[in-house]
């Protein structure tokens, strides 16, 4: 933003960045008796406000407390889907799970996350993130104590389902809390990255511990240590996070649920998604009755939602101003793109390593270790460059990465070099996701108000969690089609072949299409909606008062 000089400003922006300037507090600055204070500008003012601690905290400690809270979202998030992968050649021994079944106890738990985000998020839009954040991890921690005990496979897949609405409700609730609390600038960057940061730090925790119960405890311990992380998480979340329960009653009229939609998208989603996962396990593959009609209905479904959305609901899911947002649309299908390749690369990567490569549980979470130390360093250095970097340029080189990261997997000759293969994949991968994943939910939370921002959190997880679960289907069709002529460890370099196409399809998206600024201190959109409202008003008095001069 340029900052405005004095001599050009107008009586409404005076007032609007008198009303800032009063709302935050003042520098300390020493002054002799005779120095004239010296005005601040709006650029400078927007600047300094953006690196200060909300004031929401009482002090340091509360906002550590704070962002730990919110930040185990992602590691609860991601433990519950890197780990399952390393137990559950283990789990499809001890329960006698058929092979054509084994990606469902993966799948149930990506596939209910996906399908329930929205409803949640317009749930805490309603009724605020706090009650909706704290309920959600209350949630999964019950669920996970109650999966350890599984005995079966059809208990498992009903636990894991269920698993699922916890992060369903506290992944977008998480990012609503985040993105209200947080204005624009180089703090809530940073913050950001930290967030984005704890997802490959979970997807590390999660293999740890699988990696630890597979080897010298039961499978049970994994699923019984995420319920305690997330007793400990539900505790300094209840305690920390600033509830905002009454504010949304006190806007309660704003928000009502779309329960219309909210069915035909769900439904629609589940059965869509059942067909691409289940298709190359079932006997006639897409020509079996069960895989083809749930694919069309889900289809219909889907279309029909379109419609409710865009004609019928009068306050839909997801709003035609979502779409009209500049450079949205584009970004959302780059998005899904690629967290739909951060799924493959994540699942495959650790078959290839485990099956091709022969690595030991523990072994898998070494090789992993290079992926979590990017990431920390990520986290550093995004939240210091963010706001000086035009967004554009980070996602280029992000996508970049992306592209690398399963291209060295997908040429990996047999026999091949942890070192010359291995390493630099997962630090190619921990660039690409952890940029990609910092700017986009920076540019989408802070291009919505306020009492959107459990909107925004709910499609940023909708795009993740939908694509890890969409594009594991599609990956598992290409490995079955490819595995009988290939053998196996060809059919995976297929796959990460595949996963390749994905990431330059989205890469040249965000190339053509996309282009973001610097994520700098700046206006929220609450604050711009004044300022043109403040100007509208004050060019309205002076057309008033010019008409009345002239009669």
């Amino acid at each position: 933003m340029t900052a405005t000089r004095d001599h050009e400003k107008n009586p409404s922006q005076e007032t609007f960045e008198a009303g800032i300037h009063s709302a935050a507090p003042k520098p300390q600055e020493k002054q002799h008796q005779d120095t004239v204070p010296v005005e601040e500008s709006l650029e400078a003012r927007l600047e300094r406000i953006g690196r200060q601690r909300p004031s929401v905290f009482a002090s340091i400690w509360s906002e550590m407390g704070f962002i730990f809270a919110i930040c185990m979202s992602q590691v609860l998030s991601e433990f519950f889907v890197s780990g399952f992968t390393v137990i559950l050649p283990t789990l499809v021994v001890d329960l006698n799970i058929p092979a054509a079944s084994s990606t469902w106890p993966a799948s149930a738990f990506s596939l209910t996350v996906a399908s329930f985000l929205l409803i949640f998020g317009r749930l805490a839009d309603m009724y605020g993130g706090f009650p909706v954040y704290v309920a959600g991890i209350t949630w999964l921690a019950i669920w996970s104590l109650i999966a350890g005990f599984s005995a079966n496979e059809i208990m498992l897949n009903f636990c894991r389902a269920l698993q699922g609405l916890g992060p369903a409700a506290f992944l977008p609730s998480g990012v609503m809390i985040l993105g209200s609390t947080y204005r624009p600038g180089p703090r809530k960057n940073l913050v950001f990255s930290i967030y984005g940061l704890c997802a490959v730090g979970g997807f590390f925790v999660g293999i740890f511990f699988a990696g630890l119960t597979a080897e010298y405890t039961t499978w049970s311990w994994y699923f019984w240590i995420g319920c305690i992380l997330a007793a400990v998480t539900g505790v300094i979340a209840y305690l920390t996070i600033p509830s905002d329960i009454q504010e949304k009653r006190i806007a309660s009229n704003e928000a009502r649920m779309d329960w219309l939609g909210a069915i035909f998208i769900v439904a629609g989603l589940i059965l869509f998604t059942f067909a691409i996962i289940d298709s190359s396990h079932a006997p006639k593959r897409w020509a079996t009755p069960y895989i083809y009609v749930p694919f069309i209905a889900g289809s219909l479904l889907l279309f029909a939602s379109a419609y409710i959305e865009t004609r019928i609901a009068s306050q839909p899911l997801l709003p035609a101003s979502l779409f009209r947002v500049p450079r949205m649309p584009a970004l959302m299908i780059a998005l899904f793109l690629t967290y739909g390749s951060l799924g493959i690369f994540l699942l495959y990567a650790t078959f290839y390593m485990e099956i091709i490569m022969g690595a030991t549980p523990l072994q898998v979470v070494a090789w992993y270790v290079p992926m979590v130390l990017g990431g920390c360093l990520i986290a550093t250095f995004g939240g210091l460059v963010l706001h000086l970097l035009p967004g554009t340029v980070l996602i280029i080189v992000a996508g970049t990465s992306w592209i690398i990261a399963p291209l060295l997997f997908a040429i990996a000759p047999a026999g091949a070099n942890y070192w010359a293969y291995i390493f630099p994949s997962m630090v190619c991968g921990t660039i690409g996701i952890d940029i990609t994943f910092n700017v986009a939910n920076i540019f989408i939370t802070t291009s919505l108000p306020r009492r959107q921002q459990g909107l925004a959190g709910a499609v940023i997880m909708l795009l993740l969690n939908l694509g890890i679960a969409v594009f594991l289907g599609f990956a598992d069709i290409v490995n079955t089609y490819t595995v009988e002529n290939l053998g196996t460890r060809l059919s995976y370099h297929a796959v990460f072949w595949f996963e390749v196409g994905c990431a330059g399809a989205a890469l040249l998206i965000l190339v053509l299409f996309v282009r973001l600024k610097k994520a700098e201190s700046e206006m929220t959109i609450e604050e711009r909606e004044e300022l043109e409202l403040e100007i509208e008003m004050s060019e309205s008095n002076n057309r008033a008062s010019m008409a009345a001069a002239g009669s």
